[in-house]
């Protein structure tokens, strides 16, 4: 619990109505996608920067742990205040668009801005911010830098780190710092706002994020191939791109997903299918649309496609997106526990990953349905547990998890290609790093936060 002098230093400085220890604030704050519960000791509010700053130095020197915190919506627990302290969330004040510069085509924004808002804002202006993780609609920017969220138009347009130009944060001393600048090259000093990007909330508290905007392509076009097996829709993503194509996303669902999606929501998929690729184009000229979607379906059917639908119109187009977006909560009809990891590999590796991760579901007598964004070799990897409540079960499908992070690894990949590692990978760091570049990442952690009041023991620090 709260020491009672440190809750009244908090509602002096916030008000009672922005600082609060009553356990309906402690419950309703303390998970997050995960479904892990983590009580913090108090939950604040801060209005603006100086509030935070006010707050930060106030915690450096008492001791007391702080955990940023976004919308909630992260899979690895980086929200969650797994030692205690306060959380401090964003959401009801520093939400905002503080300003689009047509001009210079950026965006300003407080790190508790939701994401959807600021890509409809920019659209009404003709312009375009890319990045679109699953969580567009109620995940905020800040958490989204601080993750480095991807999304499925990572395939051409990269992910957040491509569009975050500067930063405001506060260090634990209460010292306000600005990364980065407004403009297109930068190379003074080092890059600072790289480091505090996917920082997961250990170093500062991000409190005012400047973002790179785009024109917004006038023409998209969608389709979707069927395919007998895994390996040959996995064949077609890379060659796709080898062959001159650049798709704004190429995502996939495996045979399970498939039957899952169908099973549940009836909408025609072919059941027999091996996987499904979906694809979108975009561009300002439609004839390139269409010679890009000739050249997809060639390459498509090349490598076995035995069918090619192109949406003609917006309606068509929901129908063929549909499975994928509710691919993730289908797949719950194979067990009642979902180990959901979000491995990333080199795109000439993924037909050896899918391979390999079969290999371990027959091992380990486990369902693993896949489905994600193989156009950056992003898969979501879910491990399936019939039963959450038997504990053989549970370790097997944990025993699976590692293996496949081992597997990831070793074909030069990644342990997270965006949900982070926060707590629930953090024992899977060594795997990835070796001992001299862990101790260069507590280095800086220590640098930045000497005291470790920040999120601490995060991403295995």
């Amino acid at each position: 619990m709260m020491h009672e002098k440190h809750a009244k230093f908090f509602v002096n400085l916030l008000g009672a109505d922005n600082a609060y220890f009553d356990d309906a604030h402690r419950i309703a704050y303390c998970y997050d996608a995960t479904k892990k519960r983590h009580l913090p000791d108090g939950v604040l509010f801060p209005r603006h920067e100086k509030d935070v700053s006010e707050i930060l130095k106030y915690c450096n020197e008492n001791g007391v742990k702080i955990v940023p915190r976004g919308a909630g919506s992260g899979f690895t627990g980086g929200a969650l205040a797994h030692e205690g302290g306060v959380v401090l969330a964003f959401e009801k004040h520093m939400n905002k668009i503080l300003e689009i510069d047509m001009q210079n085509m950026v965006a300003v924004v407080q790190p508790g801005c939701i994401n959807i808002n600021l890509q409809r804002e920019a659209e009404k202006l003709g312009l375009f911010y890319p990045p679109d993780p699953a969580s567009q609609d109620y995940s905020t920017l800040g958490g989204n830098v601080s993750e480095n969220a991807g999304g499925m138009r990572a395939a051409k347009y990269g992910i957040t780190k491509d569009y975050v130009m500067a930063l405001r944060a506060v260090l634990p001393s209460g010292e306000v710092i600005r990364a980065g600048k407004r403009t297109i090259k930068d190379v003074a000093g080092y890059n600072i706002a790289g480091i505090l990007i996917a920082s997961e909330g250990t170093l500062a508290v991000i409190t005012e994020i400047t973002l790179k905007l785009i024109a917004k392509p006038k023409f998209r076009k969608t389709a979707m191939g069927i395919f007998p097996s895994v390996n040959a829709a996995m064949n077609a993503v890379y060659k796709t791109m080898a062959a001159g194509v650049t798709p704004v996303a190429m995502e996939f669902l495996d045979a399970l997903c498939i039957r899952a999606v169908e099973t549940k929501f009836n909408k025609g998929l072919p059941q027999d299918a091996g996987a499904l690729l979906i694809t979108d184009v975009d561009g300002d000229v439609l004839g390139g649309l269409e010679q890009d979607l000739a050249t997809i379906e060639r390459v498509f059917r090349e490598n076995g496609a035995s069918e090619f639908r192109r949406a003609r119109d917006e309606s068509e187009r929901n129908d063929i997106w549909f499975a994928r977006r509710n691919c993730s909560q289908a797949i719950n009809i194979y067990g009642n526990l979902k180990l959901n990891e979000d491995i990333t590999v080199p795109r000439s590796k993924l037909p050896e990953l899918l391979g390999r991760i079969g290999g371990v579901a027959e091992k380990y007598g486990v369902q693993v349905p896949c489905f994600g964004h193989t156009g950056d070799g992003n898969v979501h990897t879910n491990v399936m547990v019939v039963d959450k409540t038997d504990p053989a079960q549970v370790e097997s499908g944990h025993k699976a998890i590692e293996e496949i992070f081992k597997i990831a690894v070793e074909l030069g990949g990644t342990l997270s290609g965006e949900h982070g590692i926060g707590i629930s990978k953090a024992e899977f760091m060594p795997l990835a790093f070796t001992p001299a570049e862990m101790e260069l990442f507590r280095s800086i952690k220590k640098a930045f936060d000497p005291n470790n009041i920040l999120n601490p023991f995060k991403m295995g620090l």
